[in-house]
């Protein structure tokens, strides 16, 4: 009893004093969509401050998705809807989270005790096929762009058009090469894998899969293939471990932290600790496993990371320093 007591006091302070990132949640949607609000706790949600305080989170990113009936001719119009929506928000509560725009930004919203949020975008069709539009984007705070969501659009195909073969368009490329100029995060979650390879070669900053997980271990074509993974390394990009069930086993019933946890595990042992970060969906989806369920259940998380031999600077790296690196190399 005594030594299990000192594990979970053990997992409490690594978890205090680390960087806790999380690189991708849908919340923006229900704050516009149900009138969600970050300040009071959402039991309905997975996501608010005072869950997040509770969890200790240092930084979120935090999506703007756009939704099918917006798509194609009302993305951008949408978009900045939901912005709109997201910089109310934090404003009411600037007290307790703060926009962080660069890597400056997020040391001293850190170092105020407040929550730093990160804008991205999960859609590239939110461009509209005007390049220029990337540019006010990033005026208006959006560090990540997620190519495409699961659908065809003007940058390339989502993974749901796979069976074309196709990657980027021309306008993609020219987005690619943009966004490195500019200095904004490229995700290739949800890209067709044609796609991928092509982002992979046409990059020249490191890349992230925000919420993706391990195809060799479930099978969905969300997840990503192990030449995939180790092409991410390669580029010294990072994998978020996503928490949603479908993505983490083809096994029936009941999930639990120890499913993320084989992914985790899998992809240390792939690719190497240094590009494995947590990107939880959070408010994407309507399971999670069992034990984390909402935000404020991170700290369970880091337990069965100590519990499974994780060393401290190990955990830190998955919690949030792996992502903070690709946040600082590219973004600056």
């Amino acid at each position: 009893m005594q030594k299990d007591n000192d594990l979970i006091l053990n997992a409490k302070q690594i978890h205090q004093q680390a960087w806790v990132f999380d690189a991708h949640c849908d919340t923006i949607c229900r704050m516009t969509n149900e009138g969600y609000s970050l300040e009071k706790s959402n039991k309905t949600g997975h996501l608010d401050i005072f869950r997040m305080q509770e969890g200790g989170i240092d930084i979120q990113i935090f999506a703007v998705f756009i939704e099918d009936i917006y798509k194609p001719d009302r993305s951008l119009r949408r978009a900045l809807q939901l912005i709109n929506s997201f910089d109310q928000e934090v404003k009411k509560n600037h007290s307790s989270i703060s926009l962080a725009r660069n890597f400056s930004q997020l040391q001293e919203i850190k170092n105020s005790g407040k929550i730093a949020a990160i804008l991205s975008i999960e859609g590239g069709e939110v461009l509209e096929g005007e390049l220029g539009i990337l540019n006010i984007l990033y005026q208006l705070g959006v560090r990540l762009l997620t190519l495409t969501w699961n659908q065809r659009n003007q940058i390339a195909d989502g993974i749901e058009e796979a069976r074309t073969g196709s990657g980027l368009t021309n306008f993609g490329l020219q987005v690619i090469k943009e966004m490195n100029r500019l200095g904004m995060i490229i995700d290739v979650s949800h890209l067709s894998e044609k796609g991928f390879w092509e982002v992979v070669e046409q990059s020249q900053a490191p890349i992230v899969a925000s919420h993706s997980n391990c195809y060799s271990l479930c099978s969905h074509p969300r997840n990503l293939k192990d030449e995939q993974l180790k092409a991410i390394a390669d580029k010294r990009g990072v994998i978020g471990v996503t928490f949603v069930p479908r993505f983490l086993t083809e096994k029936k019933g009941k999930v639990t932290i120890e499913e993320i946890i084989k992914h985790i595990d899998y992809l240390v042992e792939k690719i190497g600790i240094d590009y494995v970060g947590l990107g939880s969906d959070f408010d994407g989806t309507k399971k999670l496993p069992v034990g984390l369920e909402g935000v404020e259940k991170y700290p369970y998380l880091t337990l069965e990371l100590l519990k499974r031999g994780y060393r401290k600077e190990d955990i830190n790296k998955i919690l949030g320093d792996n992502l903070l690196r690709i946040f600082k190399e590219v973004v600056g």
